[in-house]
């Protein structure tokens, strides 16, 4: 069977969260972020090109499905609701039911996921990755759910 985690870049360092793919056997990590930066001196580490590098140092394979991505207006869904409650990006525990509603019809329903199935490992987990930090306020872990669901794959959250 094959295994998913989810990984979120906020609250870590390089070396934090390499050890914790290493710990949770990753093979392959699937970034599933818009755009792959992330503002911040401190997490330099997780620009798409100085990822790809410490991945491959680390013999883990590296993929961006862009496609798994809110779009822009969807993201402006979910920060209309962090105003409401409050909240920064950084900060956010949770995901809005209208966002969580929106992704899965506009996004979910729009992909074939079984599709991920032939790029992930055999032998090792795959790890969905995005910037923040719990997956709850993530769409990573819709994702992973999904996948769960339709397709039957263990998910694991991990934390670096």
């Amino acid at each position: 069977m094959r295994r998913v985690a989810t990984i979120g870049v906020y609250e870590a360092s390089l070396e934090r969260f390499l050890a914790a793919l290493r710990l949770a056997e990753v093979g392959l990590v699937i970034d599933v972020r818009q755009r792959r930066g992330v503002r911040g001196r401190e997490y330099a580490w997780a620009n798409a090109q100085r990822l790809q590098a410490a991945l491959l140092r680390e013999e883990i394979d590296y993929s961006h499905h862009k496609e798994l991505a809110p779009t822009t207006e969807l993201r402006h869904v979910q920060y209309e609701e962090d105003a409401k409650q409050g909240v920064g990006k950084r900060a956010r525990r949770a995901l809005a039911p209208a966002y969580i509603e929106r992704f899965r019809r506009e996004v979910l329903d729009a992909v074939d996921l079984t599709s991920l199935i032939e790029e992930m490992p055999a032998d090792a987990a795959t790890a969905l990755l995005c910037v923040e930090r719990d997956p709850e306020a993530c769409h990573r872990s819709l994702i992973a759910d999904e996948l769960a669901r339709k397709l039957g794959v263990e998910v694991d959250h991990i934390y670096p």
